[in-house]
């Protein structure tokens, strides 16, 4: 049997405070499926995302987290991205004064250890913002400065589809998007998923909204800290018609 990409077991998170957060999660993501996770606000979800990727923020009391076979619970932010793994934030940061092109050139040499020219990645940049509706200025616009919701999540996004990662969390990526800008989104995502079949999902979201367009394998629901069920989409619709009442 195939090693599972991502393998998460008995995940115990606090807050740098010692207030306890996530109560032994456990869960396995294999290499080409897209799993969503689904819970109320305050349930932990953006907390799992966030440690996934190393965040400062939060300590691992308990259990640990392997990715690619690797036990990572210890390693930086930096060093899991090296190794492929991507988080789209829900709340993207600005940066004034750095361009969406320096910036990006920077983030895919760290990845890749490896220098790309500026035209080499414009040219990538350009090809990815026309499937993302991105008009060509944002090259050169600082950094989600002066960024609507739409544009920041489009140039996660972009993000994504550049750094190439074999693991990706889209943190509710659709949060704060119009029907036809998660659309655009959702199309971006379904692309980068095409290219790299191969790719591990898990997208945190509350809506089935951007569910119906990426089609995920399982669904998990995170109730208090812990995941209480999984199964398959009809999870998503049970969420939608009667709420989180039947799991709290």
């Amino acid at each position: 049997m195939a090693e599972p990409l991502l393998e998460i077991t008995d995940l115990y998170i606090a807050a740098e405070d010692g207030t306890e957060i996530l109560n032994g999660v456990t869960l396995i993501i294999n290499r080409g499926e897209t799993h969503a996770l689904m819970g109320p606000n305050g349930c932990g979800k953006s907390t799992l995302a966030s440690t996934l990727l190393g965040s400062p923020e939060y300590v691992v009391t308990r259990g640990t987290i392997k990715y690619k076979g690797q036990n990572i619970t210890e390693l930086d932010s930096s060093e899991r991205g090296k190794l492929g793994m991507f988080l789209a934030f829900q709340y993207p940061q600005e940066f004034p004064g750095v361009s969406v092109l320096n910036f990006l050139r920077q983030t895919v040499e760290a990845r890749t250890s490896k220098e790309i020219s500026i035209l080499n990645l414009r040219k990538l940049m350009m090809s990815w913002m026309d499937k993302l509706d991105m008009d060509s200025s944002f090259a050169d616009r600082y950094l989600n400065e002066g960024f609507s919701g739409g544009e920041k999540k489009r140039n996660e996004v972009l993000q994504m589809a550049l750094l190439e990662p074999d693991f990706a969390v889209l943190d509710e990526t659709d949060s704060g998007l119009d029907i036809d800008a998660l659309q655009v989104v959702a199309k971006g995502v379904n692309e980068i998923r095409k290219e790299r079949p191969d790719m591990g999902v898990l997208t945190i979201t509350h809506y089935q909204r951007l569910l119906d367009h990426l089609n995920p394998d399982y669904v998990h629901i995170l109730v208090d800290g812990k995941i209480i069920e999984s199964g398959g989409f009809e999870l998503v619709e049970k969420l939608d018609s009667q709420g989180y009442e039947g799991w709290l």
